[in-house]
C-alpha cells in the first residue's frame, strides 16, 4: 500500500465527500491510493470504498485503544458457536496439542506451527473491546502472538496485499489487507484473561482484529494464506461473512 499522509488525504477532500458526485469522486481518489476493498461493486460499493479508504488512512498508525485491568467485563458475552467438527473434538481430547496453524502461499518459507511454536515466537496482551455489530460488547484481556511476527517468520514474498484467515468450521474465513495484518495489535490470540483462550471464545487460537467489529475476529484459527488478490477465494469479495452482507472491512 502507497504511504498516505492525513493531511495529503484531506487536501484531496476524501474524508469530506458526500453524495453521488462525491462518492465517485472518492473512488477515483481511493483508485489512485490503492484503496479498494475486495467488495467495491454492487450497490454499496462507493460507499464502501470510501469508508475504508477514509479509516485507513486516517488511522492506520493511530495507536490502539486499551482499557484499565478494572474495566474487564465479568461476565463476557458468549455468542453461539455452530456444531464444531469432528477434528476438533479430537484435538481437545489431547488439550489441543495437535492443533496446528499452517501459514502458506505468498511466502517462504510455508509454516506449520503448533501453539508451543507461537507461544516461543513472543508474547503481547492487550485489554480491548469486542464490539458486535448486533449492539452487544465486552471487555477482556487477550493473550497471543503479534501476527506480524507470525508474518515475519513466514516471509511474504513481494507483491503480497491481503492475508487470508479460516476457521476449523470449514464455512467461515475472512481476509484483511496487509497494513491491518501488519498492526502490532493484531493478535493470534491463544489466551483470554490469564488463562488460555476457552473454546466458547474460540479457543485454542482465535485472530484478533481489536480494530475491527468482532465478526473479523474468527474463532478456531487453523490457516493463513497470503495473497496478492482475493479474486480467487470465494467470491471475491474478501470473506464469507461480506458475501452475506457485511461489509469486509467492519472498522470502528
Amino acid at each position: 500500500m502507497n504511504p498516505i499522509s492525513r493531511r495529503k488525504l484531506l487536501a484531496t477532500g476524501l474524508a469530506a465527500t458526500a453524495g453521488a458526485a462525491g462518492l465517485a469522486t472518492a473512488a477515483r481518489l481511493a483508485q489512485r491510493y490503492g484503496l479498494i476493498p475486495p467488495d467495491h461493486g454492487g450497490l454499496f460499493g462507493a460507499g464502501e470504498t470510501l469508508t475504508y479508504a477514509c479509516q485507513r488512512a486516517l488511522t492506520l498508525h493511530r495507536p490502539l485503544h486499551e482499557f484499565p485491568r478494572g474495566m474487564i467485563s465479568r461476565q463476557p458475552f458468549m455468542n453461539e458457536i455452530g456444531p464444531l467438527p469432528d477434528k476438533f473434538k479430537a484435538s481437545q481430547a489431547v488439550n489441543f496439542s495437535d492443533w496446528r496453524l499452517t501459514v502458506d502461499g505468498l511466502v517462504d518459507p510455508p509454516l506449520s506451527l503448533s501453539i508451543a511454536d507461537l507461544r516461543a515466537l513472543a508474547t503481547r496482551n492487550q485489554i480491548t473491546e469486542v464490539a458486535c455489530e448486533e449492539g452487544w460488547s465486552y471487555i477482556a484481556e487477550w493473550i497471543g502472538t503479534p501476527l506480524s511476527l507470525v508474518l515475519r517468520e513466514a516471509g511474504p514474498k513481494p507483491g503480497a496485499r491481503f492475508v487470508v484467515y479460516r476457521s476449523i468450521q470449514s464455512d467461515w474465513w475472512d481476509s484483511l489487507d496487509l497494513a491491518e495484518a501488519l498492526y502490532p495489535g493484531t493478535l493470534v490470540t491463544w489466551g483470554m484473561n490469564d488463562g488460555d483462550l476457552p473454546v466458547g471464545f474460540g479457543g485454542p487460537l482465535r485472530l484478533r482484529v481489536p480494530r475491527q467489529l468482532g465478526y473479523k475476529s474468527v474463532k478456531f484459527l487453523t490457516h493463513i494464506t497470503v495473497t496478492d488478490s482475493m479474486k480467487h477465494f470465494g467470491k471475491g469479495v474478501g470473506s464469507s461473512g461480506a458475501e452475506f452482507g457485511y461489509s469486509w472491512y467492519g472498522g470502528m
